[in-house]
C-alpha cells in the first residue's frame, strides 16, 4: 500500500547518463522506495534544442537496467506544452506575467532584470519572452538536507518562463509537472537549489502544494566542474551496473550494500537508506 509519498527522477534527453545522474535516480528511487511511494519518471524534453536523437530511449533502458522500475506511465514534456501555454496566459490575464521585448545586449551588464517591460513595453516594440512578476517577499523553507533556507525579497530576478526561442522555460515547466503529479517530497542535486525560490514563487501564484525538498551533494570532476552531459561526462554502461551503484551508495554516505543484482542490490539500500 502507498503511502502517499511520490517522488521523481526528470532527466533530459540531452545524452545519456553518467555517474551525476545515477546518483540522482537512486537517491530519489531510494527516498520514495524507502518510504513506501510510488517513483515517477519524467523525460524533461521540452527544450527540443538539447534534445538527442535516441537518448530518452537510452535513459529508459538504463534505468531498468540499474534496477529502477518506474511507477506509472512516463512523463513527456513535450506533449503538455498546450497546457504551458493555458497557464502563461493566465498568469498574463492575472497581471503576474508579462511579455518582454528585451534582448540579452539590452540585459547586459544587470546582474536582476531591471524591469524595462514590466509595466508594458515601450511603443513599437514586441514581446520576445514572457517573464514571471517575481513578489518582492522574503522566502524561508526547510531542505530536509541542508536545513532552514532564506531568500531574501528583491534579490530574485523576474524570471523568464517561456523564451524568445518559444520554448517553455524549465521553471514553468517543472512545477506544473510536479505539481500535477502530486509530487510530495523532490529530491535532487544542489545545483538546483538556486531554482528553489522561483518554483515556490511560481507554486504560490498557481495555488499549488509547497512539496519537500532534499538537495545532496554533487558529484564532481577533478578539477570541481559539476559532472554534466555538457563537460562530456563518461556514460555509465549496463555491464558496470553493480560497481556504479555501490560507488553511488557511498557517495550519497548511505551504508555499503553485497554486490549483486541491482534489484537486489537496491532492496538492500532501501532497507538501509537515511536521508
Amino acid at each position: 500500500m502507498s503511502s502517499g509519498y511520490i517522488g521523481r527522477f526528470a532527466p533530459s534527453p540531452s545524452g545519456r547518463l553518467h555517474f551525476g545522474s545515477i546518483v540522482a535516480a537512486i537517491a530519489s528511487y531510494c527516498d520514495a522506495k524507502a518510504n513506501d511511494g510510488k517513483w515517477l519518471v519524467r523525460i524533461e524534453d521540452v527544450d527540443g534544442s538539447r534534445t538527442v536523437d535516441g537518448a530518452a530511449n537510452d535513459i529508459l533502458r538504463t534505468l531498468e537496467s540499474y534496477g529502477m522500475h518506474w511507477d506509472g506511465d512516463v512523463v513527456w514534456q513535450n506533449q503538455r506544452v498546450h497546457h504551458y501555454e493555458e497557464v502563461i496566459q493566465d498568469l498574463i490575464s492575472r497581471g503576474e506575467a508579462f511579455d518582454c521585448a528585451c534582448t540579452r545586449k539590452e540585459l547586459a551588464g544587470h546582474k536582476l532584470y531591471p524591469g524595462y517591460c514590466r509595466n508594458g513595453m515601450l511603443e513599437g516594440k514586441e514581446g520576445r519572452s514572457v517573464r514571471f512578476l517575481t513578489p518582492v517577499e522574503d522566502l524561508v523553507w526547510d531542505d530536509l538536507i541542508l536545513g532552514e533556507q532564506f531568500s531574501r525579497g528583491g534579490t530574485e530576478s523576474d524570471f523568464i518562463i517561456k523564451r524568445a526561442d518559444g520554448y517553455y522555460a524549465y521553471h514553468l515547466a517543472v512545477v506544473l509537472d510536479d505539481a500535477e503529479a502530486g509530487m510530495t517530497r523532490i529530491v535532487r542535486g544542489e545545483d538546483l537549489l538556486a531554482s528553489t525560490p522561483a518554483h515556490l514563487h511560481l507554486q504560490h501564484a498557481l495555488g499549488y502544494k509547497r512539496p519537500e525538498y532534499a538537495h545532496f551533494g554533487l558529484a564532481l570532476n577533478s578539477d570541481g566542474s559539476k559532472l554534466s552531459k555538457a563537460n562530456k561526462a563518461v556514460p555509465v554502461e549496463v555491464d558496470e551496473a553493480p560497481m556504479v551503484i555501490a560507488q553511488a551508495l557511498e557517495f550519497l554516505g548511505q551504508k555499503a550494500v553485497s554486490l549483486d543484482s541491482p534489484e537486489n542490490m537496491l532492496l538492500q539500500a532501501v532497507s538501509n537508506w537515511k536521508l
